[in-house]
């Protein structure tokens, strides 16, 4: 999926482009009969390269977008059993009866077809309803959580989830509009967090002053973190002994909490605050690289949007 909400950053082109493609396939080393979980099936990018990877090769994948069900039904005609699609949200993962997988990929964030699809309201670019729902038959929509939302929640989201400085006059300048129709479509909202925030101290940004705040938005609207958060442990239960988990992050909330899983599943400390002794953590997994993993230069090239993309990937021993 891509990289980042950053509205200055083109695709190389229309549609959707898999970040860390061919290295998240070599972490997760397809041989003929191996059985891999999806939880983020977006374009199919990478459900295809697995397919492709080896013989006999079956693909699990999940995604909650209604329209990732088209783009699936045309590998289910190529590849028949050995691709299965269900239409759910990885955070509902432990409710999945699916055995176990050598290998599960997560691709967190959006897809660039969630994004250039104006009229799913992610993007500020064109004016559309502020919807942001990846599922928009489930939930509130943001509008919807910008109207109603306690004061509490909406500073989780402008301040926790979007990292926005100036928090305290974005949330006071959206609970003044409530009820004015101006929280109601994408253009008109950037347009309002753009006032409160107003110029950053250093002149203008190329970065819109929105940015951060629709993150913020879109986070707390599809409890993305929270289904990071379940996601991964059941992910892992769901391991093969030797089997490998590979998550890509786009920003610095979803990598922390990937970071600090893989560290402790592989008995480490998860954090410089962690005071465990070694008799508290368990070593039940590796870490295949102790740094995130980053595009190459040659990538970011190709797909500006991969620019922030993290991957971090761990052995079940």
């Amino acid at each position: 999926m891509l990289c980042s909400l950053d509205e200055t950053q083109p695709a190389a082109a229309p549609g959707h482009c898999s970040v860390l493609l061919d290295a998240s396939v070599a972490l997760l080393a397809p041989v003929e009969g191996s059985r891999f979980l999806d939880g983020t099936f977006g374009g199919g990018g990478h459900t295809e390269a697995l397919l492709k990877s080896a013989n006999d090769v079956t693909v699990v994948a999940l995604d909650r977008d209604p329209a990732a069900v088209q783009r699936a039904e045309s590998l289910k005609a190529q590849y028949g059993e050995h691709f299965i699609f269900h239409a759910m949200n990885f955070g509902a993962l432990a409710e999945l009866e699916a055995g176990a997988f050598d290998g599960i990929l997560f691709d967190f964030g959006l897809s660039s077809f969630q994004l250039d699809d104006a009229e799913r309201g992610f993007s500020f670019r064109h004016d559309a309803p502020a919807d942001m729902r990846m599922d928009p038959h489930s939930g509130q929509s943001a509008a919807a959580f910008l109207e109603s939302a306690s004061e509490e929640k909406l500073v989780e989201a402008i301040r926790n989830f979007g990292e926005e400085k100036r928090w305290r006059r974005v949330v006071a300048a959206i609970m003044e509009a409530r009820g004015s129709g101006s929280l109601e479509r994408t253009q008109s909202l950037a347009a309002l967090i753009g006032e409160a925030v107003g110029p950053g101290p250093r002149g203008r940004s190329k970065v819109h002053p929105a940015t951060r705040s629709f993150q913020g938005i879109r986070i707390a609207v599809n409890d993305e973190l929270g289904a990071i958060e379940r996601a991964l442990p059941a992910a892992f239960e769901r391991l093969r002994a030797g089997g490998v988990l590979v998550a890509i992050s786009f920003h610095s909330l979803e990598d922390r909490i990937v970071k600090r899983f893989c560290r402790r599943m592989a008995g480490r400390p998860e954090h410089a605050n962690d005071s465990r002794t070694l008799d508290e953590r368990a070593e039940r997994a590796r870490m295949l690289s102790t740094r995130a993993i980053a595009p190459s230069e040659v990538e970011i090239k190709n797909n500006p949007r991969s620019r922030s993309a993290r991957m971090r990937a761990l052995r079940k021993l």
